[in-house]
């Protein structure tokens, strides 16, 4: 009986024992679980809201809220001007952008197409009750102004709404003809009549081009469109390069180098009085005081 009884004590305190060994490994796995967890987590980029369309957009279709939802996104990489709230009351938080005000019920118009799942930027959509066009693009204060292109003078059918160029005048300057660097890095908003930068049509040639200029920039294009002929060069969009003065005539253009004109001498001055004698003039040479 005592034999049976140690070896049930014996047995009961290795199993015991068995017990502890496998609640120790269970803890320590579960500690390092979690701590593999929590450094996972620290690693992991931080999220945040943004605004993205459910549906296909095309450039000037409209969108309410009902076409909006919010979804979380990489922190540092969210887009320039992108929203992270669909609506939201004024004089809130100032960290929230929504899309709409509280009780906002006209709709916006997308200034470029977007497909579902896709951040919606502020600078390509319109502002509430604004139809996408020309006005839609302005920047406040500026104006639209139009040049009339060509094949040669349009950079041919490389141009599209949002793209920058540098405008030359060529004309002619006291007879010699010049070409004139007269605006740089000038934005363009409209082609032919569509201000659509998403439309393949507008890789056609251009016949008219609408930039967007200050008031003193259109007043001076004005004065250079009649005077002379305008030509686009368009510019990189990564390029920040600013350009300095450019102009060349003829002659620069050729390396002529015209001979100054010889300087003619001029006459002495002669200085004289005149006498009468006897009724006849005589006519003496004196120095000339001036």
């Amino acid at each position: 009986m005592r034999l049976v009884f140690g070896l049930v004590l014996v047995v009961g305190v290795a199993l015991a024992g068995f017990a502890v060994y496998m609640a120790q490994s269970f803890i320590a796995q579960t500690q390092a679980d979690r701590d593999r967890l929590l450094a996972e987590q620290a690693r992991a980029p931080r999220l945040t809201d943004v605004v993205v369309v459910k549906n296909p957009l095309k450039y000037g279709d409209r969108l309410t809220r009902t076409d909006l939802e919010v979804i979380k996104w990489q922190a540092d990489k969210v887009p320039q001007g992108a929203f992270n709230a669909v609506v939201a009351p004024q004089g809130g938080d100032p960290a929230i952008r929504p899309v709409f005000w509280e009780g906002e019920t006209r709709p916006r118009a997308a200034l470029r197409s977007y497909e579902p799942n896709e951040p919606l930027l502020a600078h390509k959509v319109t502002e509430p009750g604004v139809d996408a066009g020309i006005t839609a693009n302005l920047t406040p204060g500026m104006r639209a102004f139009t040049i009339a292109v060509d094949v040669s003078t349009g950079v041919s059918g490389f141009l599209r709404p949002g793209d920058r160029v540098d405008i030359y005048w060529g004309g002619n300057i006291k007879g010699r003809d010049t070409t004139k660097l007269i605006d740089s890095n000038v934005r363009l908003i409209a082609i032919n009549q569509s201000a659509d930068a998403d439309r393949s049509e507008e890789t056609m040639i251009a016949r008219t081009v609408t930039v967007e200029a200050t008031p003193t920039q259109v007043a001076a294009l004005a004065l250079a469109q009649q005077t002379g002929r305008l030509t686009l060069a368009l510019v990189g969009s990564n390029d920040t390069e600013k350009v300095g003065a450019i102009e060349i005539d003829r002659n620069a253009l050729l390396g002529i180098v015209e001979e100054a004109a010889p300087v003619e001498k001029e006459p002495e001055k002669v200085c004289t009085i005149r006498t009468n004698k006897g009724g006849d003039i005589i006519e003496t040479v004196i120095p000339c005081t001036n």
